[in-house]
């Protein structure tokens, strides 16, 4: 593999994994590259599983020494996102992607407008208090997120901070902690379906995975240091480019 090739795998993980651990839908640049590099779609797919899981795990590890948020609080969202994100893996060959597609561009107009409308609700959250236990409803939107992230991955990360922010009551930095907690946890089962299937290749992911973790421990600081307020810019920035991207590919 050619310097500028690695070079390139490497940066654009760095971005992915900056944009990931901010915001999400960085896997909307490193999917259209692994599959340039010549990767099958649903190899790309496998691949990215890694870039990811190291990603989250060093933007929870700084989260976590910051004391941003507790796994008591965070694991009753991840575990309906991880029985979600099993059946999205299994059943990735039979979802319609046009029809997936349509459906995360609508969410994320609805989204942005949201963010526009209502900031302090992203800001500042709508509650302080420790979630020992989520809602029916919360339990069925996790779940399915976790479907669409075994499935693909690419803005779930936009869907579980609407869902943290907006169903949980979470201000935007916390909920980028417990994110990455959730992302985290599910991607650990659906990578090890997608390495079963033989749809990973370890040479490239590597290569991908130190981009993205060092993208993430830049983000999770800045995260940290600068509060919802710049986030909550970083993710309009964010969804205006993958309504973009959604819309024009």
């Amino acid at each position: 593999m050619e310097w500028y090739i690695i070079l390139g795998v490497i940066i654009t993980g760095f971005v992915a994994g900056f944009i990931n651990t901010l915001a999400g839908s960085g896997s909307l640049l490193t999917l259209p590259l692994l599959m340039f590099l010549g990767l099958p779609a649903n190899v790309a797919n496998g691949t990215n599983r890694v870039a990811i899981l190291f990603q989250n795990i060093i933007g929870v590890t700084v989260f976590k020494q910051q004391k941003i948020f507790t796994f008591s609080e965070s694991i009753y969202f991840a575990i309906p996102a991880i029985l979600g994100s099993i059946l999205g893996a299994f059943i990735a060959v039979e979802i319609d992607e046009i029809i997936m597609k349509n459906v995360i561009t609508c969410l994320l107009i609805v989204m942005f407008f949201v963010i526009i409308l209502k900031p302090n609700a992203w800001i500042k959250g709508t509650s302080k208090k420790i979630k020992t236990k989520v809602s029916f409803w919360q339990i069925i939107i996790f779940f399915f997120i976790g479907i669409y992230g075994g499935f693909i991955q690419a803005g779930v990360g936009l869907l579980i901070l609407s869902g943290l922010v907006l169903g949980a009551g979470f201000d935007l930095v916390k909920a980028n902690a417990i994110k990455s907690f959730i992302v985290l946890l599910y991607t650990i089962f659906a990578l090890i379906i997608f390495i079963y299937n033989g749809q990973v290749n370890y040479m490239i992911g590597i290569l991908l995975s130190v981009g993205n973790m060092t993208g993430a421990l830049i983000a999770s600081k800045f995260a940290v240091k600068k509060g919802a307020v710049y986030v909550r810019y970083i993710l309009l920035v964010v969804i205006v480019g993958a309504i973009l991207k959604l819309i024009l590919y």
